[in-house]
Protein backbone atom coordinates (compact mmCIF):
# COMPACT_ATOMS: atom_id res chain seq x y z
CA UNK A 1 0.00 0.00 0.00
CA UNK A 2 1.70 3.23 -0.96
CA UNK A 3 2.58 6.32 1.40
CA UNK A 4 0.02 8.73 -0.42
CA UNK A 5 -3.21 5.75 -0.05
CA UNK A 6 -2.14 5.21 3.60
CA UNK A 7 -1.70 9.23 4.45
CA UNK A 8 -5.86 9.73 2.64
CA UNK A 9 -7.46 6.59 4.88
CA UNK A 10 -5.57 8.40 7.91
CA UNK A 11 -7.32 11.53 6.99
CA UNK A 12 -10.80 10.18 6.13
CA UNK A 13 -10.66 8.46 9.37
CA UNK A 14 -9.74 11.83 11.19
CA UNK A 15 -12.83 13.69 9.69
CA UNK A 16 -15.17 10.56 10.06
CA UNK A 17 -13.88 10.39 14.12
CA UNK A 18 -14.04 14.58 13.91
CA UNK A 19 -17.34 14.49 12.85
CA UNK A 20 -18.76 11.87 15.23
CA UNK A 21 -16.65 14.17 18.01
CA UNK A 22 -18.26 17.40 16.85
CA UNK A 23 -21.89 15.58 17.30
CA UNK A 24 -21.28 13.98 20.34
CA UNK A 25 -20.39 17.64 21.72
CA UNK A 26 -23.25 19.41 20.58
CA UNK A 27 -25.66 16.64 21.46
CA UNK A 28 -24.16 16.71 24.61
CA UNK A 29 -24.49 20.67 25.01
CA UNK A 30 -27.88 20.60 23.71
CA UNK A 31 -28.89 17.73 26.74
CA UNK A 32 -26.89 20.35 29.39
CA UNK A 33 -28.56 23.57 28.31
CA UNK A 34 -31.90 21.96 27.68
CA UNK A 35 -31.62 20.77 31.37
CA UNK A 36 -30.41 23.42 33.15
CA UNK A 37 -33.22 25.17 31.20
CA UNK A 38 -35.53 23.38 33.03
CA UNK A 39 -33.96 23.45 36.26
CA UNK A 40 -32.96 27.21 35.80
CA UNK A 41 -36.29 27.84 34.61
CA UNK A 42 -37.74 27.57 38.08
CA UNK A 43 -34.98 27.23 40.14
CA UNK A 44 -36.23 24.08 41.55
CA UNK A 45 -34.14 21.15 42.40
CA UNK A 46 -34.18 18.14 39.84
CA UNK A 47 -36.24 15.76 42.62
CA UNK A 48 -38.26 17.07 45.24
CA UNK A 49 -40.64 15.07 47.66
CA UNK A 50 -43.87 16.16 49.12
CA UNK A 51 -45.77 14.75 52.00
CA UNK A 52 -49.87 14.37 51.40
CA UNK A 53 -53.02 12.90 52.49
CA UNK A 54 -53.45 9.31 51.45
CA UNK A 55 -53.82 7.80 48.14
CA UNK A 56 -57.34 8.30 47.06
CA UNK A 57 -58.28 11.33 48.72
CA UNK A 58 -58.99 14.30 47.20
CA UNK A 59 -55.65 15.99 48.48
CA UNK A 60 -53.19 12.98 46.89
CA UNK A 61 -55.07 13.37 43.74
CA UNK A 62 -54.25 16.80 43.29
CA UNK A 63 -50.70 16.60 44.40
CA UNK A 64 -50.28 13.88 42.02
CA UNK A 65 -52.17 15.99 39.17
CA UNK A 66 -49.83 18.97 40.27
CA UNK A 67 -46.69 16.56 40.31
CA UNK A 68 -47.21 15.13 36.72
CA UNK A 69 -47.54 18.82 35.65
CA UNK A 70 -44.37 19.98 37.33
CA UNK A 71 -42.29 16.85 35.59
CA UNK A 72 -43.95 17.61 31.93
CA UNK A 73 -43.31 21.06 31.92
CA UNK A 74 -39.65 20.76 34.13
CA UNK A 75 -38.32 17.55 33.82
CA UNK A 76 -38.43 17.49 37.76
CA UNK A 77 -39.27 13.84 39.55
CA UNK A 78 -41.53 14.67 42.57
CA UNK A 79 -42.21 11.16 44.62
CA UNK A 80 -45.29 11.96 47.27
CA UNK A 81 -44.94 10.46 50.85
CA UNK A 82 -48.90 9.79 51.72
CA UNK A 83 -49.68 9.77 55.32
CA UNK A 84 -53.71 9.03 56.72
CA UNK A 85 -52.35 10.89 60.05
CA UNK A 86 -51.54 14.78 61.12
CA UNK A 87 -48.43 13.64 62.27
CA UNK A 88 -47.88 11.17 59.82
CA UNK A 89 -47.78 14.05 57.50
CA UNK A 90 -46.09 16.77 59.43
CA UNK A 91 -43.32 14.52 61.02
CA UNK A 92 -41.60 14.67 57.15
CA UNK A 93 -41.55 17.64 57.36
CA UNK A 94 -40.41 18.92 60.59
CA UNK A 95 -37.43 16.45 60.13
CA UNK A 96 -36.43 18.01 56.64
CA UNK A 97 -37.00 14.36 54.95
CA UNK A 98 -39.36 16.25 52.48
CA UNK A 99 -39.63 20.00 50.84
CA UNK A 100 -43.21 20.70 51.65
CA UNK A 101 -46.35 19.41 52.39
CA UNK A 102 -50.17 18.83 51.25
CA UNK A 103 -51.63 19.44 54.17
CA UNK A 104 -54.97 20.40 55.97
CA UNK A 105 -56.03 21.34 59.12
CA UNK A 106 -52.88 19.43 60.82
CA UNK A 107 -51.37 23.26 60.04
CA UNK A 108 -53.61 25.42 62.05
CA UNK A 109 -53.47 22.57 65.29
CA UNK A 110 -49.59 22.57 64.51
CA UNK A 111 -49.85 26.55 64.56
CA UNK A 112 -51.60 26.82 67.66
CA UNK A 113 -49.94 23.70 69.73
CA UNK A 114 -52.90 22.45 70.34
CA UNK A 115 -55.17 18.59 70.14
CA UNK A 116 -52.44 16.16 68.90
CA UNK A 117 -49.65 18.56 68.97
CA UNK A 118 -50.38 19.87 72.72
CA UNK A 119 -47.47 17.71 73.95
CA UNK A 120 -43.80 18.22 75.02
CA UNK A 121 -42.80 16.50 71.62
CA UNK A 122 -44.41 19.36 69.46
CA UNK A 123 -46.17 22.92 70.75
CA UNK A 124 -46.42 25.67 68.47
CA UNK A 125 -45.08 25.22 65.16
CA UNK A 126 -43.44 27.90 63.27
CA UNK A 127 -45.41 27.07 59.81
CA UNK A 128 -45.84 29.06 56.73
CA UNK A 129 -48.22 28.42 53.84
CA UNK A 130 -47.21 28.78 49.81
CA UNK A 131 -50.71 28.49 48.64
CA UNK A 132 -53.79 27.18 50.22
CA UNK A 133 -56.75 25.81 48.37
CA UNK A 134 -60.29 27.06 49.10
CA UNK A 135 -62.55 24.42 49.47
CA UNK A 136 -66.04 24.57 51.15
CA UNK A 137 -67.76 22.50 53.81
CA UNK A 138 -70.79 23.55 55.91
CA UNK A 139 -73.71 21.87 57.79
CA UNK A 140 -75.76 19.61 55.76
CA UNK A 141 -79.28 18.61 56.95
CA UNK A 142 -82.30 17.55 55.53
CA UNK A 143 -85.37 19.27 54.36
CA UNK A 144 -87.61 17.60 56.47
CA UNK A 145 -85.82 18.62 59.68
CA UNK A 146 -87.53 22.36 59.28
CA UNK A 147 -83.78 23.62 59.66
CA UNK A 148 -83.37 26.85 57.52
CA UNK A 149 -80.70 29.05 59.27
CA UNK A 150 -77.75 28.04 61.49
CA UNK A 151 -79.86 29.48 64.61
CA UNK A 152 -81.90 26.64 63.89
CA UNK A 153 -79.76 24.01 65.48
CA UNK A 154 -81.44 24.26 68.51
CA UNK A 155 -82.15 21.78 70.39
CA UNK A 156 -81.94 19.45 67.15
CA UNK A 157 -79.76 16.87 67.22
CA UNK A 158 -75.85 17.32 65.94
CA UNK A 159 -73.50 14.63 64.31
CA UNK A 160 -69.58 14.83 66.38
CA UNK A 161 -66.92 11.96 65.95
CA UNK A 162 -64.70 11.69 68.96
CA UNK A 163 -61.37 12.12 67.84
CA UNK A 164 -61.80 13.93 64.73
CA UNK A 165 -60.59 17.81 66.43
CA UNK A 166 -60.73 18.90 62.18
CA UNK A 167 -64.56 18.33 61.85
CA UNK A 168 -65.94 19.10 65.30
CA UNK A 169 -63.96 22.59 65.52
CA UNK A 170 -65.90 23.44 62.50
CA UNK A 171 -69.27 21.95 64.04
CA UNK A 172 -68.08 24.22 66.94
CA UNK A 173 -67.86 27.31 64.51
CA UNK A 174 -70.83 27.31 62.77
CA UNK A 175 -72.48 26.65 66.18
CA UNK A 176 -71.40 30.07 66.92
CA UNK A 177 -72.51 31.19 64.00
CA UNK A 178 -75.66 31.37 65.61
CA UNK A 179 -74.41 32.69 68.88
CA UNK A 180 -75.22 28.52 69.98
CA UNK A 181 -72.96 25.72 71.39
CA UNK A 182 -72.33 22.31 71.96
CA UNK A 183 -75.39 22.99 74.79
CA UNK A 184 -77.85 23.95 72.80
CA UNK A 185 -77.90 21.06 70.49
CA UNK A 186 -78.11 17.51 70.88
CA UNK A 187 -74.78 15.97 70.06
CA UNK A 188 -75.13 12.37 68.75
CA UNK A 189 -71.65 10.52 68.51
CA UNK A 190 -70.25 8.64 65.20
CA UNK A 191 -67.63 6.49 64.52
CA UNK A 192 -66.29 8.13 61.47
CA UNK A 193 -66.77 11.02 59.45
CA UNK A 194 -68.62 8.36 56.40
CA UNK A 195 -71.17 7.32 59.59
CA UNK A 196 -72.25 10.79 60.26
CA UNK A 197 -73.35 11.10 56.75
CA UNK A 198 -74.78 7.71 56.13
CA UNK A 199 -76.85 9.20 59.55
CA UNK A 200 -78.57 11.78 57.68
CA UNK A 201 -80.54 9.48 55.35
CA UNK A 202 -80.85 6.80 57.58
CA UNK A 203 -82.58 9.42 60.05
CA UNK A 204 -80.40 9.31 63.19
CA UNK A 205 -79.44 12.64 62.63
CA UNK A 206 -80.01 16.23 61.47
CA UNK A 207 -76.80 18.24 61.15
CA UNK A 208 -73.76 16.74 59.99
CA UNK A 209 -70.74 18.99 59.00
CA UNK A 210 -69.81 17.90 55.55
CA UNK A 211 -68.20 19.08 52.51
CA UNK A 212 -70.82 19.63 49.40
CA UNK A 213 -69.25 17.98 46.62
CA UNK A 214 -69.21 14.15 49.23
CA UNK A 215 -71.03 11.48 47.08
CA UNK A 216 -73.13 10.70 50.30
CA UNK A 217 -74.96 14.23 49.48
CA UNK A 218 -75.87 13.27 46.51
CA UNK A 219 -77.43 10.48 47.54
CA UNK A 220 -79.38 12.49 50.69
CA UNK A 221 -80.58 14.65 47.78
CA UNK A 222 -82.43 11.94 45.90
CA UNK A 223 -83.40 10.37 49.08
CA UNK A 224 -87.00 10.85 50.53
CA UNK A 225 -85.56 12.97 53.31
CA UNK A 226 -83.73 15.27 50.84
CA UNK A 227 -81.02 17.94 51.37
CA UNK A 228 -80.35 21.49 52.44
CA UNK A 229 -77.36 23.28 53.04
CA UNK A 230 -78.31 26.79 55.46
CA UNK A 231 -76.48 29.49 54.27
CA UNK A 232 -73.81 31.64 55.83
CA UNK A 233 -74.39 34.83 54.42
CA UNK A 234 -71.50 37.10 54.43
CA UNK A 235 -73.63 40.21 55.36
CA UNK A 236 -74.36 38.57 59.29
CA UNK A 237 -70.85 40.10 59.99
CA UNK A 238 -71.46 39.75 63.86
CA UNK A 239 -72.34 35.73 63.25
CA UNK A 240 -68.82 35.55 61.19
CA UNK A 241 -67.26 37.85 63.95
CA UNK A 242 -67.91 35.00 66.33
CA UNK A 243 -67.58 32.21 64.02
CA UNK A 244 -63.95 33.02 63.13
CA UNK A 245 -62.75 33.30 66.63
CA UNK A 246 -63.31 29.65 67.04
CA UNK A 247 -61.73 28.57 63.34
CA UNK A 248 -60.04 31.83 62.27
CA UNK A 249 -59.47 29.38 58.87
CA UNK A 250 -63.05 30.26 57.46
CA UNK A 251 -64.18 32.82 55.08
CA UNK A 252 -67.60 32.79 53.28
CA UNK A 253 -67.20 31.57 50.11
CA UNK A 254 -70.08 31.43 47.23
CA UNK A 255 -70.45 27.90 46.24
CA UNK A 256 -71.66 26.92 42.35
CA UNK A 257 -70.16 23.18 42.95
CA UNK A 258 -71.80 20.52 44.81
CA UNK A 259 -74.71 18.46 45.59
CA UNK A 260 -78.01 20.75 45.26
CA UNK A 261 -76.01 23.23 44.61
CA UNK A 262 -75.63 24.77 41.11
CA UNK A 263 -74.36 27.77 39.16
CA UNK A 264 -77.81 28.62 38.89
CA UNK A 265 -78.63 27.81 42.82
CA UNK A 266 -75.43 29.11 44.40
CA UNK A 267 -75.26 29.31 48.37
CA UNK A 268 -73.09 31.23 50.24
CA UNK A 269 -71.05 28.61 52.55
CA UNK A 270 -67.94 28.46 55.04
CA UNK A 271 -64.78 27.97 52.70
CA UNK A 272 -61.79 26.35 54.25
CA UNK A 273 -58.23 25.74 53.00
CA UNK A 274 -57.58 22.07 52.02
CA UNK A 275 -54.72 21.17 50.57
CA UNK A 276 -52.00 24.27 51.54
CA UNK A 277 -48.81 23.59 50.54
CA UNK A 278 -46.89 24.32 53.82
CA UNK A 279 -43.37 24.98 54.71
CA UNK A 280 -41.38 25.94 57.99
CA UNK A 281 -41.03 29.50 57.75
CA UNK A 282 -37.03 29.27 57.70
CA UNK A 283 -37.77 27.87 54.62
CA UNK A 284 -35.87 29.16 51.75
CA UNK A 285 -37.42 32.56 49.88
CA UNK A 286 -35.47 32.05 46.85
CA UNK A 287 -37.00 27.97 46.72
CA UNK A 288 -40.19 29.11 48.00
CA UNK A 289 -40.63 31.91 45.58
CA UNK A 290 -39.81 28.95 42.97
CA UNK A 291 -42.40 27.18 43.70
CA UNK A 292 -45.10 29.06 43.91
CA UNK A 293 -43.83 30.51 40.29
CA UNK A 294 -43.72 27.08 39.23
CA UNK A 295 -47.12 26.13 40.59
CA UNK A 296 -48.99 29.80 38.74
CA UNK A 297 -46.96 28.97 35.10
CA UNK A 298 -48.15 25.69 35.09
CA UNK A 299 -51.56 25.69 36.18
CA UNK A 300 -52.88 25.20 32.53
CA UNK A 301 -51.28 21.74 32.57
CA UNK A 302 -53.66 20.50 35.59
CA UNK A 303 -56.58 22.98 36.04
CA UNK A 304 -58.53 20.31 34.05
CA UNK A 305 -57.45 17.56 35.31
CA UNK A 306 -60.35 17.60 38.34
CA UNK A 307 -63.13 20.17 39.13
CA UNK A 308 -61.18 21.67 42.11
CA UNK A 309 -58.37 22.27 39.96
CA UNK A 310 -59.10 25.63 38.57
CA UNK A 311 -58.84 27.26 42.21
CA UNK A 312 -55.17 26.80 42.18
CA UNK A 313 -54.84 29.77 40.80
CA UNK A 314 -53.24 32.26 42.91
CA UNK A 315 -55.95 35.01 42.99
CA UNK A 316 -58.22 32.25 44.86
CA UNK A 317 -55.38 30.33 46.81
CA UNK A 318 -52.84 33.42 47.35
CA UNK A 319 -54.43 35.48 49.83
CA UNK A 320 -55.76 35.14 53.32
CA UNK A 321 -57.16 33.67 55.41
CA UNK A 322 -55.30 30.40 56.21
CA UNK A 323 -54.48 28.00 58.76
CA UNK A 324 -50.78 29.41 59.24
CA UNK A 325 -49.18 33.05 57.55
CA UNK A 326 -47.97 32.95 53.95
CA UNK A 327 -44.37 32.38 53.25
CA UNK A 328 -42.40 35.68 52.64
CA UNK A 329 -40.79 33.97 49.44
CA UNK A 330 -45.09 33.49 48.47
CA UNK A 331 -45.35 36.77 49.60
CA UNK A 332 -42.62 38.16 47.16
CA UNK A 333 -44.25 37.00 44.07
CA UNK A 334 -47.76 36.96 45.09
CA UNK A 335 -47.25 41.12 45.28
CA UNK A 336 -45.11 40.67 42.49
CA UNK A 337 -48.22 39.72 40.29
CA UNK A 338 -50.31 42.14 42.20
CA UNK A 339 -52.68 39.42 43.99
CA UNK A 340 -51.16 40.83 47.85
CA UNK A 341 -52.89 43.55 48.85
CA UNK A 342 -52.08 45.91 52.23
CA UNK A 343 -54.98 44.10 54.22
CA UNK A 344 -53.70 40.59 52.96
CA UNK A 345 -50.09 42.29 55.15
CA UNK A 346 -52.36 43.09 58.27
CA UNK A 347 -53.96 39.50 58.53
CA UNK A 348 -50.29 37.89 57.72
CA UNK A 349 -48.77 40.32 60.42
CA UNK A 350 -50.97 39.51 62.86
CA UNK A 351 -50.89 35.97 63.09
CA UNK A 352 -47.04 36.41 63.13
CA UNK A 353 -47.61 38.09 66.16
CA UNK A 354 -50.00 35.73 67.34
CA UNK A 355 -47.56 33.28 67.08
CA UNK A 356 -45.02 34.88 68.77
CA UNK A 357 -47.37 34.62 72.06
CA UNK A 358 -47.99 31.29 71.73
CA UNK A 359 -43.88 30.92 71.31
CA UNK A 360 -43.60 33.07 74.92
CA UNK A 361 -46.47 31.51 76.13
CA UNK A 362 -44.85 27.68 75.04
CA UNK A 363 -41.45 28.36 76.97
CA UNK A 364 -43.06 29.29 80.16
CA UNK A 365 -45.22 26.12 80.49
CA UNK A 366 -41.90 24.14 79.73
CA UNK A 367 -40.20 26.09 82.00
CA UNK A 368 -42.79 25.59 84.82
CA UNK A 369 -43.84 22.02 83.55
CA UNK A 370 -40.08 21.14 85.00
CA UNK A 371 -40.30 23.07 87.91
CA UNK A 372 -43.46 21.46 89.38
CA UNK A 373 -42.44 17.98 87.93
CA UNK A 374 -45.97 17.86 85.80
CA UNK A 375 -46.27 14.40 84.46
CA UNK A 376 -46.47 13.94 80.87
CA UNK A 377 -49.92 12.58 80.51
CA UNK A 378 -51.06 16.47 82.69
CA UNK A 379 -48.59 18.43 80.62
CA UNK A 380 -51.48 19.15 77.57
CA UNK A 381 -53.99 20.13 79.40
CA UNK A 382 -51.44 22.17 81.47
CA UNK A 383 -50.24 23.39 78.70
CA UNK A 384 -53.88 24.41 77.15
CA UNK A 385 -54.64 26.30 80.40
CA UNK A 386 -51.29 28.34 80.21
CA UNK A 387 -51.68 29.18 76.49
CA UNK A 388 -55.19 30.30 77.16
CA UNK A 389 -54.34 32.80 79.49
CA UNK A 390 -51.38 34.27 77.39
CA UNK A 391 -54.12 34.49 74.72
CA UNK A 392 -56.37 36.25 76.91
CA UNK A 393 -58.91 33.00 76.70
Amino acid sequence: MTTRRLKMMSESRFKKNSISLILFCSLFFFCFISSAGAASSTSLPNTMLWSCYDVGSSGYVQASAIADAFSKNYGMKIRLVPSGTSIGRLMPLTGKKVDCGFLANEVYFAFEGIYDFATKAWGPQDLRVILAHPTTIAMATTKDSGIKTPADAKGKRFSFIPGAPTLNIKGEAFLAFAGLTWNDVQRVDFPSYGACLKALIEGKTDISVVSATASTMYELETSPRGLYWPPFPPEDKAGWERMVKIAPFLSPFLETVGAGISADKPVYLPAYRYPMITVYADTDADLVYALIKAMDESLPGYEKTHAVMPLWNIKDSGVPPADAPFHEGAIRYLKEKGVWKAEHDKWNNDRIEHFKKLKAAWGKALKEAEEKKVADDKFSDFWLNIRNSALGN
